[in-house]
């Protein structure tokens, strides 16, 4: 009898709560997900341009006749081209979701069901940020309709499986597990990404990741692959994601995102070491746009961003997330730390309107202008200082509205050299206290050295864009 409760007990100590031993067959699964998902087909016509380097010849010379035959017939005609790729349908009305690189700048676009029905598509509206579109249909009964799972809940290791049209095949299933969460392919400003080692090739683009209770958990949208084939890594856009710009995309056409005006970076060790934290933590601000939601509200340059509307901030990719995903024109609570002490504001979030990248122009590098004495501080730390005089600004390109002080030079593996800074930086604040001259720096530099702190925060203006830089003084 203690030999069968013992065998019961290792039995349980075995599968732990929540987890799902392996699967026998995904087939039934797969017969009723199957029907949910549809083939994409588009077409463009492209012009043919003509050829490079062909002279300019008579037609009908003899010279024509030679390119003619060296060349081949060069046809002027314009070009059909096709592509291929996945959706799935969430609505029996016919609302099909697929990524927008399936449907870009095509003419025409069709649907192939489970069925083989082939479908015209229309284009109901489309978001490049998230790479996610939503199409349309005019089916003659209800479809079979796919349902989104909540992909918070996924965890790492749990089964799923991808169903797609790799390479045109037609519909082909393949099973995996989640091999990671929260994933940065740096392919747009929202990525976070379920990676997944369930096969996925050409074609499954747009296609359903679904979970072992058949919901959908993901849109399958890119692969890592040195060959072009699948290796294994694959990248799903988080179903929570999908939801809520699918809902937009829905009522309006296009996805409305909360903006709140200001610029941040990520929080580094030795960051949120000169900011006094016991880890890298919160989303740190940089710039804020004057008159903007968070100007208002009172946020400025060093403060770093605990929380937004209840939910926490662990890094500096999870801010713009949770803004975009706020309704406009609500006003929320935003937690932050400034100067040690934390202090919560109201914001009002407003709309977010397409903005030109900045792009900072290579910097030149010159003769220094007279520098001040340096200082065994500053000379640790790899740099030399000037004022920010007229001849200073018009040397390193500084506009009249920045105040600070100016790199002139920074030695060759020094701290300085290590964070990137370059002459030209102009160093705004030192410990989040203003600076206007090379003393000032100095100063600051030496009295925190003395109280012990191990790293310098430094907030730097480089052709307009503010970045905090972390240099170990200890």
């Amino acid at each position: 009898m203690r030999a069968r409760l013992l065998a019961f007990l290792l039995v349980l100590v075995a599968v732990p709560a929540g987890a799902r031993p392996a699967p026998d067959s995904f087939a039934d699964l797969a017969d009723k997900l199957l029907p949910t998902v549809v083939n994409i087909a588009t077409s463009q016509t492209l012009k043919s341009a003509p050829q490079a380097g062909l002279p300019d010849i008579p037609p009908g010379s003899p010279l024509a006749d030679l390119f003619k035959n060296f060349l081949g017939p060069q046809s002027k005609q314009p070009r059909h081209v096709t592509s291929l790729g996945t959706g799935f349908i969430i609505d029996p009305s016919g609302l099909i979701v697929t990524n927008n690189h399936v449907i870009e700048d095509a003419e025409h676009i069709t649907a192939t069901l489970n069925d083989g029905t082939v479908l015209p598509a229309k284009l109901m509206g489309r978001d490049e940020k998230t790479d996610l579109a939503l199409l349309k249909v005019a089916p003659k009964k209800p479809l079979p309709a796919a349902k989104f799972g909540d992909s918070d809940h996924a965890r790492v290791g749990d089964w799923v499986i991808a169903i797609g049209n790799p390479f045109g095949l037609g519909s082909t299933v393949t099973a995996g597990i989640v091999s990671a969460r929260n994933r940065d392919i740096n392919s747009g400003p929202y990525d976070e990404f379920i990676q997944t080692d369930a096969p996925i090739n050409r074609g499954n683009s747009g296609g359903p990741l679904f979970d072992m209770d058949g919901n959908v958990i993901g849109v399958n949208s890119a692969i890592y692959s040195p060959s072009g084939g699948s290796v294994g890594i694959g990248f799903s856009i988080p179903s929570n994601l999908v939801r809520s710009v699918i809902a937009q995309l829905r009522q309006f056409g296009t996805a409305k995102r909360g903006w709140i005006g200001v610029r941040i970076q990520a929080v580094t060790e030795d960051l949120a070491e000169g900011l006094g934290l016991p880890a890298p933590t919160g989303a740190l601000i940089t710039d804020v746009t004057p008159k903007g939601p968070a100007a208002k509200a009172g946020i400025a340059n060093g403060d770093l961003v605990l929380a937004f509307n209840g939910k926490t901030v662990p890094d500096s990719r999870t801010l713009p997330r949770i803004v975009a995903e706020t309704p406009i024109g609500k006003t929320v609570p935003v937690d932050v730390l400034r100067k040690g002490k934390k202090l919560t504001v109201k914001l009002t979030v407003l709309k977010l309107e397409d903005e030109k990248p900045m792009r900072a122009k290579p910097q030149t590098q010159m003769p220094a202008p007279t520098e001040a004495k340096p200082k065994s501080r500053i000379s640790q730390l790899g740099l030399s200082l000037a004022n920010l005089d007229n001849d200073a600004r018009a040397q390193f390109k500084v506009g009249h509205k920045v105040q600070g002080v100016v790199v002139t030079e920074v030695k060759p593996e020094s701290p300085a050299a290590e964070k990137n800074l370059r002459p030209g930086d102009v160093i705004v604040q030192v410990q989040n206290q203003a600076v206007h001259t090379p003393d000032d720096v100095m100063r600051q530099v030496e009295a925190d050295a003395k109280a012990g702190k191990k790293v310098e925060l430094m907030l730097v203006n480089r052709h307009g864009d503010l970045t905090y830089v972390a240099l170990k003084i200890g």
